[in-house]
């Protein structure tokens, strides 16, 4: 009898459950909605607080039962105790006047206060953070998060299309991937972000589905040869910046691609590169680099952070520990960099160092063998071979190197693990795993989300992985957040509100000034003859060869001589052809490569241009459209100018220098050996007016 009434009792018990909305799912919604506090942002232990001009910008947060947090800005009353320090006003801007003396700044949501003390001393102005468990906001978040919702933050997957469609606008599939996965970021691509309105609303789509934790919206906006977005300003890349030689151009082009993506709603950029490309051969790198040396790439690389960390945008310094000294490319294949640690040190790591120094936001992977540092085998599921482990499944670089001898605690970002570098080697699930334990926070584009997650899920359940360490990870991730605004709001700003900034902000006509100012400096001019400035008549004939890219050569060439003609070709002329161009005042070839065959002199391309240089009567100016190494195949040409990217401020530069309009400071980032290994032309070369 007793049995049957605990029975009916738990019977009873689970109807109750059933049918009241206080079971568990709901009682853990209302805790999820339930404010337990107020605080100001600044008082956290890791915020980081910015005083400009005499003014620091403070905000406030509502915290919630079930540890997450959200910005508050709406029915707030900001006090400064003390006027004659600091003043503020409603929406949070402290301003001190120049009085010695302190201050307390309170805010109040009507129910609950919190308050900050402010100090000027002389010249000294200082944010005095206040202490207690309710500051915690990180530890208590994790404590909050059930374990999906922690292996969610170090996913960041990407949504280049649906369905064999381009995702440019949220779908209600990829809205509940967010959700069901608790997506801590997604990174964008060119397929993405079309037109300023469309990205802008697609981002903010993005973070409106994400449900307790703003998502780290990123994309490739490198500048030169690798930007996504497409439209806006197009910035010189790298190389071109290390041709400038100045620390002020490299600041100012970041900070102008942040005040961009910033403008759309993209928080985080992975870039720059901080390779050191001291090998011509490399085909991925390239001119994404700043130049042959750690220390120009140190220099400009830093500019270039705090530029882009100016304006509430994450930074990322990639690939990590070197992929400059490589002639493989990662996304194809599996590098390797022999060199030992001492090398490294001095070379490869240097920059990488200095960005850790500078607090840089995040660091990339490279997906490339260090068997100096980390000789540990593993066999290959692509052919069974024995290969060693790359440096983004490894323990020994990421944790013992970066973490333990380079003392950063700055997250740590996979390279796409889709490229063939891991893909091919590695099954999905074990990448992910072997990553992890290594030391990254962020997996990005992880292969099959689904699998990934429930992989995590069974390394964790199995103990191959300790929630601890995934615990590490969502702390800097949260911890990144804080720090570069990344945080759901109870107030959104409208859309269209949105999207008007963006229209007023991204593409305006001072960024496209310091986009021309940045490739008038980089022009590199390596030879003239005697040829440029090029003095021409009206009824002169200009002609301009090339194959890729060349109509953009033409087009700017036009703008300075009307009189101007194209031939497209990839390999030499025909008769008819060379016989056109007997009348001609110059001939301008524009080459363009990508490799070591590209630039061959067997290569068609390279045949047509010494075919000009030895047929035809009229001078020859080449321009390398992106890579300054093509002189290499045609060292005997006229004139030769060095422009290191195919964006359109890129042409209008040379065609400006090769029509006197420029006069080109540009110095090489890198050194041009002649085919037989000698020095063709030393780094630090150019030539000008």
């Amino acid at each position: 009898m007793k049995r049957w009434i605990k029975a009916s009792i738990m019977l009873f018990a689970t109807v109750v459950l059933l049918i009241s909305p206080y079971n568990a799912s709901n009682v853990k919604a209302q805790k999820s909605k339930k404010i337990d506090n107020l605080v100001i942002l600044q008082n956290i232990p890791e915020a980081e607080i910015e005083i400009t001009n005499n003014k620091v910008d403070l905000n406030a947060l509502h915290l919630y039962s079930d540890g997450h947090f959200k910005a508050v800005s709406d029915n707030l009353t900001w006090r400064s105790k003390n006027k004659n320090v600091a003043t503020v006003n409603q929406d949070g801007i402290v301003t001190f006047t120049g009085q010695n003396g302190r201050s307390w700044i309170t805010v109040s949501d009507g129910k609950f206060t919190d308050e900050i003390a402010v100090h000027h001393k002389k010249s000294e102005q200082l944010i005095i953070k206040q202490k207690g468990k309710r500051y915690n906001i990180i530890d208590n978040a994790i404590k909050g998060m059930t374990l999906n919702e922690k292996i969610g933050q170090m996913l960041m997957p990407d949504f280049r299309n649906w369905n064999g469609k381009n995702v440019t606008e949220m779908l209600p599939e990829i809205e509940q991937m967010v959700k069901d996965y608790h997506l801590g970021g997604v990174i964008l691509f060119a397929e993405n972000v079309v037109t300023t309105e469309q990205t802008t609303e697609l981002v903010a789509a993005y973070q409106e589905a994400a449900e307790k934790y703003g998502l780290l919206l990123t994309i490739d906006q490198e500048g030169g040869i690798v930007g996504r977005l497409q439209s806006g300003t197009y910035m010189p890349g790298n190389m071109a910046l290390g041709a400038t030689r100045s620390t002020e151009t490299a600041k100012n082009v970041g900070s102008v691609i942040s005040k961009e993506l910033n403008a759309l709603g993209i928080n985080m950029n992975l870039a720059p590169v901080l390779d050191v490309n001291n090998n011509p051969d490399n085909p991925v790198i390239g001119v994404r680099s700043f130049g042959e040396t750690p220390e120009l790439v140190a220099d400009l690389g830093i500019s270039y952070i705090k530029g882009i960390q100016s304006n509430g945008v994450a930074a990322t310094a990639k690939h990590f520990p070197g992929h400059g000294d490589t002639a493989v490319d990662s996304h194809l294949g599996l590098p390797e960099v022999p060199h030992d640690k001492e090398r490294l040190l001095e070379v490869e790591l240097m920059p990488f160092q200095q960005a850790m120094d500078a607090d840089i936001d995040a660091i990339m992977t490279a997906h490339v063998t260090f068997p100096k540092i980390d000789n540990t085998k593993v066999i290959s599921k692509k052919d069974g071979t024995e290969i060693s482990l790359p440096a983004t499944l490894s323990h020994k670089v990421l944790t013992g190197l970066m973490r333990e001898e380079m003392n950063y605690d700055g997250v740590i970002i996979t390279d796409a693990l889709n490229m063939a570098a891991i893909s091919e080697h590695f099954g999905a699930v074990d990448a992910v795993i072997r990553t992890v334990n290594a030391g990254t926070d962020i997996i990005l584009m992880p292969v099959g989300l689904e699998e990934v997650v429930n992989g995590l899920l069974d390394a964790v359940e199995k103990g191959e992985i300790t929630e601890n360490r995934i615990e590490e990870s969502v702390r800097r991730i949260l911890t990144l957040k804080i720090n570069r605004g990344v945080i759901k709001t109870e107030n959104p700003v409208p859309v269209e509100q949105l999207v008007a900034n963006a229209e007023a902000v991204v593409g305006s006509a001072a960024h496209k000034q310091v986009e021309a100012d940045a490739a008038n400096q980089s022009i590199t001019m390596l030879k003239n003859d005697n040829v440029l400035p090029l003095q021409a008549a009206g009824e002169d004939k200009i002609v301009v060869i090339g194959n890729t890219y060349s109509k953009n050569l033409y087009d700017a060439i036009t703008k300075y001589h009307s009189n101007t003609e194209l031939i497209q070709a990839s390999g030499p002329l025909k008769n008819d052809q060379l016989a056109a161009l007997q009348d001609a005042r110059a001939v301008i070839f524009g080459s363009y490569t990508f490799n070591v065959s590209g630039r061959a002199p067997s290569s068609p391309q390279m045949q047509l241009v010494n075919q000009l240089i030895e047929q035809v009567d009229a001078p020859v100016v080449g321009v390398g459209i992106r890579n300054p190494y093509d002189i290499m195949a045609f060292p005997e040409i006229d004139a030769y100018l060095a422009q290191y990217g195919f964006r359109d401020a890129s042409f209008y530069a040379t065609a400006a220098t090769i029509f006197g309009d420029n006069n080109p400071v540009g110095q090489l980032p890198v050194t041009i050996p002649s085919l037989n290994g000698d020095v063709l032309f030393p780094f630090g070369f150019g030539l000008s007016y």
